[in-house]
């Protein structure tokens, strides 16, 4: 029932009816969303106008509606050739009450503070900002997107698929008569992603048809609907295990969980699980386990390849700082390429929102005073120091508790980064660490717990740190020599100026330098000699490579007491990246990305801080803390990170992928997947599946693969599913990477995620993995 087409005429009574209809679907839509009767969701469902802001002379009237779905917007548009336009709630990244996105807080008034809010939609696209007549109605929008936000979230697997299949119909109604012709019927299977040839369209309406009307319509829609969403492989599991009366009593299903999960389950486990899933009322009081709650059971977070006890932070968080994986971007302030790419404060407020734990601050000398951010020598637009403080401040800790640190790459002169090391200090407020915590002077780093909710600087330091605690009276500002990160990235043909430069430093910004002072890296003999442990040094990409090629063991020892920044290349101009896995195979805590770049190098940092709570901070193995550690990732003697094991895969079945070409109404995916292992160069590994031909609603391969795996605690797994073409490179469908040590065993589902790492709804794959010890 969408705006998007024409409707035919109606008489008056015809009108009447067609509005209760919509009504009827709004409420069924707003029951599964467990928003019923709903104030918030009822005010979306009729809309009303809002004021659409783009600058300060752009402020348009806009009619904007919640449709029956409850999941798609639709506003007004005075375009030529978009008169009308929606976007999904999947679209939407998050919603932010107030003057919280730079255009309101540029192009409205501080007095119209409670009127205005942000729609921020995931990638690219182009925050909507708006103004509701007032703070009421403000309100009750920001109050009604979060609402279904959330709960769409907190939806199953499966009923994310009914809801999508259900509205998948609806689209396909075309005259809105809640029923489906054969012409429907074959329009809705292409909307699904999946092509049948004629003779099978007509043998399942056929089927369904049990009126012989030429139309589906009531119990003969969800007779069609059962046929279609049936999984084969799910019965066959099914069946294996029901032993009692077709069902799975408690005692099957604690066989299945013990023999097919390998979890560690008791029979008190198996009572729980049926407790929790089973959907019929009579098998649940027998204690038993139908189909039905069989698949709700897979579907759920028990079901799911990620441990569910790694969703949460269970690593130890006291260790010191530098025994950790910490989340790191390069060039945050970007949000497009390093050239000409527009900086932004939204691009902090993205990175962190990713937990993202160590951000980085280009500072030049701006105008009136004020220190900008921006990319130097090139054409990037500028922000401001100042709002960039502001904004890490307000989001920093909003998904994840633990320190953030603010890596100023600095180029200001005296009186700017005095200005700096004002707007640092007055903004964090006590939240900025400006002395070592104890009273006396540390031998090594606090722990992630220690500084919950604090932020670090990272920079250069007129001193040494114990000067924090003997009243140094170092002169206001000295000359430090600045080891330049931002004058190796201007190779390739831009503006260069020499590699080393002597800058003034201010001893107001020097002094904040509490744990991460900057250091020229000389050798690994030189560092060990003559660094303490808070000096740090970071690495140019192709230095830290080589490094960790040349000398495994000693970067290894190095990054044991002291913190490691790994960089790209500057001639990475289109801001993409390197493989961050053989960094953290040399225990670099602070591999920094650009995490503006969807990549496959950015799934792989989604993948390995994915675990601990997504945290931004995991706890690097045993052997890359030890000092008696003798581990080198490229040749592998024997030690106690040799832990052989043989990794089975088997990829059984996908689930609704989606069309990656929506505008070609003809479109089907040719779907094949592939199995990918990152970790020491002995283990790294690709294996894929053969393509299924116009097919991306429930293909099967039913492929077994087979990994030997030497150092498990530094693999991370990649399963990528790909439309193949036999002309051009294969289109990425969706992709899932986790590490090795937080895979499940068993029967499991794998959600599937965008380019960018966004979660596509209803999508998954469904596998078969085993993780034992080789022989």
């Amino acid at each position: 029932m969408s705006c998007l087409h024409k409707r035919p005429k109606r008489t008056k009574s015809e009108e009447q009816a067609f509005q209760e209809q919509v009504k009827k679907v709004a409420q069924e839509n707003g029951k599964l969303l467990g928003l019923e009767g709903d104030a918030d969701l009822q005010f979306l469902l009729v809309g009303g106008d809002l004021v659409k802001v783009r600058s300060s002379s752009w402020k348009k009237n806009r009619f904007f509606k919640l449709q029956e779905d409850c999941k798609t917007f639709w506003h007004e548009s005075h375009k030529t050739f978009k008169r009308n336009q929606t976007f999904s709630i999947d679209d939407i990244d998050s919603v932010r009450k107030g003057r919280q996105s730079e255009g309101l807080n540029k192009h409205t008034e501080p007095s119209v503070e409670d009127r205005c809010f942000s729609i921020i939609f995931k990638g690219r696209k182009k925050n909507l900002d708006l103004l509701a007549a007032s703070g009421v109605e403000a309100k009750q929008w920001v109050n009604g997107i979060e609402k279904i936000i959330n709960n769409m979230q907190n939806l199953s697997r499966q009923q994310k698929s009914e809801h999508w299949i259900i509205n998948c119909m609806r689209k396909a109604d075309k005259n809105e008569d809640n029923k489906m012709t054969l012409k429907e019927l074959k329009h809705f299977l292409r909307q699904i992603n999946i092509e049948v040839d004629d003779a099978y369209a007509e043998d399942i309406f056929k089927k369904c048809d049990k009126s012989n009307s030429g139309t589906l319509e009531g119990s003969e829609i969800k007779h069609f609907y059962d046929l279609l969403t049936h999984r084969e492989e799910i019965d066959v599991i099914y069946e294996n295990y029901a032993q009692t009366d077709g069902q799975m009593s408690a005692t099957d299903l604690l066989n299945f969980l013990l023999n097919e999960q390998r979890d560690q389950a008791s029979m008190e486990d198996a009572l729980k699980l049926i407790e929790k899933h089973e959907v019929d009322g009579t098998a649940k009081e027998k204690n038993r386990m139908t189909k039905d709650g069989f698949l709700m059971y897979l579907h759920q977070e028990e079901g799911s390849i990620l441990n569910p006890a790694h969703k949460h932070v269970y690593q130890d968080m006291n260790q010191p700082l530098n025994h950790y994986y910490i989340s790191s971007s390069h060039n945050t302030y970007l949000m497009e390429d390093q050239l000409k790419g527009p900086s932004s404060t939204e691009a902090y407020i993205k990175a962190l929102m990713k937990s993202c734990r160590c951000v980085e601050l280009d500072c030049w000398d701006g105008a009136n005073g004020e220190p900008v951010i921006y990319h130097g020598y090139t054409l990037t637009s500028k922000v401001l120091f100042r709002d960039v403080v502001k904004a890490i401040k307000e989001y920093a800790f909003k998904t994840s508790e633990y320190p953030v640190i603010l890596s100023l790459e600095n180029h200001c002169s005296v009186d700017q980064q005095k200005i700096m090391a004002h707007h640092l200090i007055s903004i964090l407020g006590d939240a900025l660490v400006t002395k070592p915590l104890g009273n006396t002077m540390p031998a090594n780093f606090p722990s992630p717990e220690e500084l919950k909710g604090k932020f670090l600087i990272k920079g250069k330091r007129l001193n040494k740190l114990d000067a924090a605690f003997n009243n140094d009276s170092t002169i206001e500002e000295d000359t430090v020599s600045e080891e330049d990160e931002a004058s190796e990235c201007k190779e390739n043909g831009q503006k260069a100026k020499p590699k080393k430069s002597k800058i003034k430093l201010a001893k107001q910004l020097s002094d904040i330098v509490i744990y991460c002072k900057s250091v020229h890296f000389n050798s690994f003999e030189h560092a060990k000699d003559n660094q303490a442990f808070y000096e740090m040094s970071s690495f140019k990409e192709s230095k830290a490579f080589s490094l960790a090629e040349t000398s495994g063991t000693a970067y290894i020892h190095h990054n044991m007491d002291k913190l490691s920044r790994i960089y790209p290349a500057g001639s990475r101009t289109d801001s993409s990246n390197y493989n961050p896995v053989p960094m953290w195979n040399v225990g670099c805590q602070i591999v920094a990305l650009n995490f503006q770049t969807p990549s496959k190098e950015m799934h792989l940092n989604q993948g390995q801080f994915l675990p601990n709570g997504v945290c931004g901070y995991i706890l690097k193995p045993e052997f890359l803390r030890s000092l008696s550690s003798q581990f080198d990732p490229n040749t592998l003697t024997k030690g106690p990170w040799l832990k052989r094991k043989t990794f089975h895969v088997m990829i059984i079945s996908a689930q609704q992928l989606p069309k990656i070409n929506k505008d070609k109404h003809k479109s089907i995916v040719d779907p094949l997947v592939r199995v990918e292992v990152y970790g020491v160069p002995a283990d790294n590994a690709s294996k894929e599946t053969h393509y299924i031909e116009n097919n991306g609603f429930n293909p099967m391969w039913n492929e077994r693969f087979q990994f030997d795996i030497q150092v498990p605690e530094l693999a991370v797994v990649r399963f990528v599913v790909e439309d193949y073409d036999s002309t051009s490179q294969n289109d990425l469908i969706g992709q899932y990477c986790l590490p090795l040590t937080s895979v499940q065993n068993g029967y499991r589902h794998i959600p599937l995620l965008t380019k960018r790492g966004d979660v596509i709804c209803s999508a998954g794959l469904f596998v078969h993995v085993m993780l034992i010890d080789a022989e």
